[in-house]
């Protein structure tokens, strides 16, 4: 296991901040109030902790199948269904959603291998990653990978109302590996993929699903 290079400042500043606390705690609280002083003293270690596995990034190695589309994201499937995708296919797709909560690994990567076609960012709000407007609404990015065999996915990160920084990699006309990676969204949130209507799905509801380890489904 690693630790992702997006949480180097925060991690840094939350060791700094834990330090400058627990010497404070000693000075002035310890001899007052002992066994509060030791409960404080393990709370800001618990928080310190939290912060640290929020930026974990778990070793992994799968072999992927032709045409298997891989889980971009760890978390739990919330949608899937049949909709109407505006923005780039502009029209009929099969989305599949997986809600991030912040105990979750937040790296993001690419489902299939490809050239990336279409990336863009988009500011805006902050609403829970639930919420139906989200995915139209909030701060979010949205990235078209196209296969050699001309079959293009769409991914789109969404923030949340904790997630307040979306990171991605990408450029456009940029070639991608399977697995590679896509992305972090900072402290939890949710990504959608839009996959053409013959997809074979392979997770259902509820599932919970581990990124470039779970089959999401595969291409006709």
């Amino acid at each position: 296991m690693t630790l992702h290079r997006e949480g180097t400042t925060i991690m840094l500043t939350s060791l700094a901040i834990t330090i400058v606390l627990a010497i404070l705690n000693s000075l002035f609280l310890y001899h007052h109030a002992k066994f509060l002083s030791i409960g404080l003293d393990v709370l800001l270690l618990v928080m310190l902790f939290l912060v640290v596995q929020f930026f974990r990034i778990p070793t992994r190695h799968a072999e992927y199948a032709e045409n298997q589309i891989i889980c971009p994201a760890d978390g739990k499937v919330v949608v899937i269904e049949e909709v109407e995708e505006t923005e780039y296919f502009k029209d009929k797709r099969i989305q599949v959603s997986i809600f991030m909560s912040p105990l979750n690994v937040h790296a993001n990567y690419y489902p299939i291998k490809g050239k990336l076609p279409f990336v863009k960012y988009h500011p805006g709000k902050f609403l829970v990653a639930w919420h139906p407007k989200s995915s139209t609404d909030n701060e979010r990015t949205t990235i078209v990978i196209k296969n050699e065999n001309g079959t293009e996915i769409l991914v789109r990160q969404i923030a949340g109302a904790v997630a307040r920084r979306i990171c991605y990699y990408g450029q456009e006309e940029q070639q991608v590996a399977q697995g590679g990676e896509l992305g972090f969204i900072k402290f939890g949130s949710r990504v959608d993929l839009f996959l053409p209507l013959d997809t074979k799905i392979d997770v259902k509801l509820e599932d919970k699903v581990q990124a470039k380890l779970t089959s999401i489904g595969f291409l006709s």
